[in-house]
């Protein structure tokens, strides 16, 4: 096949203990899936799972066990950090019912959904689509990718965040309010899931602002740890 312009690279993630890198097709957010953030974000109850989407190069290449950096975005006074775990799809499906939901896992990582918070509130008071605020360059950072067979128990494993060493955001997932498996379900009634699919599960509480030469580093338990510095 002859393209009139070169092709991009194609996006990726590494792989724990691989040479091989993951090749990432599609990158899914699940909006407000933890009930205490979805507190302090003004919502409560649990309501149906809604979902958005970042290009697949919002995924910074780096290495294994590298530092990521994360220039600091354009149009924006106010970035978010969102810690999330990231869900890696092996096998592709639609209408995938929870009970099969985990068969479709190729396995997990540690990943941030950045944000510029001030951009989205606008789009939200006008009735706006919020991409602006949420699917930008770098947007997406993420850890290696752990087997799932290597990734433990995942459901019931502690996720945190620290910027530049202060405890930001620490929970479980198993707050989760729709969890993997229903997640995975509702998802591919919407969408055909294809291997190379991220999904990123949603965030804890503590959300919050980051400024340039700020350090964040996260982690979830069995999924080691995702480390980014915020440049100028």
């Amino acid at each position: 096949m002859r393209f009139v312009l070169p092709p991009p690279v194609q996006a990726s993630v590494p792989v724990v203990g691989h040479s091989e890198r993951f090749p990432v097709h599609r990158i899914y957010c699940v909006g407000r899936n933890y009930a205490e953030h979805a507190k302090e974000m003004g919502f409560t109850g649990r309501e149906a799972p809604f979902f958005f989407m970042k290009p697949a190069d919002a995924v910074p290449c780096a290495d294994e066990g590298a530092a990521l950096s994360m220039p600091y975005p354009s149009l924006t006074s106010n970035l978010h950090h969102e810690i999330e775990l990231v869900v890696a799809i092996g096998k592709g499906g639609k209408h995938i019912p929870a009970a099969q939901a985990m068969e479709h896992i190729w396995g997990y990582a540690v990943g941030l959904d950045m944000t510029r918070r001030d951009l989205q509130n606008d789009m939200k008071k006008q009735g706006r689509p919020w991409c602006i605020g949420k699917a930008f360059e770098a947007s997406a950072p993420i850890s290696a990718i752990t087997p799932a067979a290597q990734a433990g128990d995942v459901q019931h494993a502690e996720i945190w965040l620290q910027v530049n060493g202060q405890d930001r955001q620490r929970s479980n997932v198993n707050q989760l309010i729709w969890n993997i498996a229903e997640t995975i379900e509702h998802l591919s009634n919407a969408w055909e899931l294809q291997p190379g699919d991220l999904i990123m599960t949603g965030t804890p509480e503590g959300v919050g602002a980051v400024q340039t030469g700020d350090v964040l580093e996260g982690g979830i338990s069995g999924l080691g740890t995702l480390r980014v510095n915020i440049t100028a």
